[in-house]
């Protein structure tokens, strides 16, 4: 491996004009003379030719190659913007890079490195474009990955040597190819794996004596053939082909399908409407099945569960307004499901109100009372209600009341002994709504006085 660097720089300067020399003379008695305006100073930029290093030695790859260059910028403010980039000779261009410097002259060092892992032939130059545009010589460079000195060993007289040998560990569905790659001394071989002629994969790796370099085939369906560990740089060689056959048995279990959609729905919107489905195994196997469902014709991602028997699955359809929703169950590797229906038909929302509440406290036998509590719960459509009856805050009952598709009114009641010395007062609440009643005291204590409170 080598590289010659041809040293040219380009200079870019600001040129400085020089005063024209004064013009004197007297004509009629009158003087006349020339002035002199001094213009601006410019900065000075220069692009040193790149210098190229390698970071390996002769012969061997992968290997990187660093180009450093110098620029040399005379500012003539306090900062000064350099801006530079690199030109290759496959004509690409790296990214524009920029660094900043004071006043004065300044020099800076750039550098950009590649790794080549075959042979090839360039050059590369650094392009300054701010504060003024300079470009540097060409630097060529060679790498040879195979120049290994007609395959002596440093020139010391040593041949050296690269071999292979190959063989393979089959199992169920896949086969381990094996190889192991030796060499008289340390060095970077380039190797591939062929399978029935066609390459298949192809690296590079130091062996410092023997190395061992493996490669799985897998694969979905039974195969057989032959493989080969071939050596392409920096010598060539071929191990023995050695045969294999991947055997792939189907352990997965016999696997069945069936979906059914909800019962049709009519009322408030939205709704929740889920779908079930049914993954069976045939007699005696067990094990994890992959299916996905199919939306309104459109399928989903796959999953999987584990089913010993049979295994119910489900999806759910979130209605906001009337209409229809597809379902099916497509097994991978499979059959698919029919497909079935689900029906929603949006009402007007239901609305939930209270009235009559009432409360009546009697005497039962002072100090004893009774106290009936009544309240009606209305509802325009099917819907069921929670409601709670309070007495000053504690909670004494509560239900449900279930209203079917024409909706109506029914009544809550409640009766309970009570302190007929005490008032208070009975709330009925449904939801976020409440509606209270106050109720008396019925019966006058020894002291004359009645109480307040439950």
């Amino acid at each position: 491996m080598g590289a010659s660097a041809a040293m040219l720089a380009t200079m870019a300067t600001g040129l400085l004009a020089s005063p024209a020399a004064a013009a004197t003379g007297s004509t009629q008695g009158k003087t006349t003379s020339s002035t002199y305006t001094k213009p601006k100073a410019k900065p000075a930029v220069f692009a040193g030719t790149p210098k190229v290093s390698f970071s390996a030695g002769r012969g061997e790859c992968p290997v990187r190659v660093t180009f450093s260059s110098k620029i040399k910028v005379k500012a003539v403010k306090g900062k000064t913007t350099v801006a530079y980039r690199w030109l290759r000779g496959d004509g690409s261009k790296s990214k524009i890079k920029t660094f900043t410097v004071g006043k004065g002259v300044k020099h800076v060092t750039v550098k950009e490195s590649a790794v080549f892992k075959k042979d090839l032939k360039g050059w590369q130059a650094l392009q300054v474009l701010t504060p003024r545009k300079a470009t540097s010589g060409k630097a060529y460079f060679k790498v040879s990955c195979d120049d290994w000195d007609g395959g002596w060993d440093g020139g010391h007289g040593h041949h050296w040597y690269a071999d292979a040998d190959a063989w393979v560990d089959e199992g169920n569905c896949k086969a381990v190819l094996i190889g192991r790659i030796s060499v008289s001394s340390p060095r970077w071989v380039h190797y591939r794996w062929v399978v029935n002629g066609r390459v298949i994969a192809s690296d590079s790796v130091k062996v410092y004596d023997s190395r061992r370099v493996t490669h799985v085939i897998r694969t979905d369906k039974s195969l057989h053939g032959w493989a080969q560990l071939q050596l392409v740089g920096p010598r060539h060689g071929d191990s023995n082909r050695v045969g294999f056959k991947i055997w792939c048995k189907d352990w997965s279990p016999k696997a069945t399908a069936s979906v059914s959609a909800p019962g049709a729905y009519d009322g408030s919107c939205p709704v929740d409407r889920t779908f079930l489905g049914e993954i069976r195994v045939s007699y005696g196997h067990r094990g994890h099945v992959k299916y996905r469902w199919i939306r309104n014709g459109v399928p989903g991602a796959w999953e999987t569960v584990y089913v010993s028997g049979t295994r119910t699955v489900s999806d759910t359809w979130r209605a906001s307004e009337s209409g229809t929703a597809t379902r099916a169950i497509e097994l991978y590797h499979g059959s698919t499901t029919g497909t079935v229906t689900g029906k929603v038909t949006c009402t007007a929302p239901v609305n939930v109100t209270l009235s009559n509440v009432t409360a009546v406290h009697t005497a039962a036998g002072c100090p004893k009372g009774a106290l009936n509590l009544s309240g009606t719960i209305t509802a325009t459509g099917a819907t069921t209600v929670s409601y709670v009856w309070t007495v000053n805050g504690n909670e004494v009952k509560k239900g449900q009341i279930t209203f079917g598709a024409g909706g109506g009114s029914e009544q809550v009641p409640f009766s309970a002994e009570s302190n007929g010395l005490k008032n208070g007062t009975a709330t009925l609440t449904v939801g976020g709504k409440s509606q209270s009643a106050n109720y008396d005291a019925v019966c006058v204590s020894a002291q004359g006085d009645n109480e307040a409170g439950a």
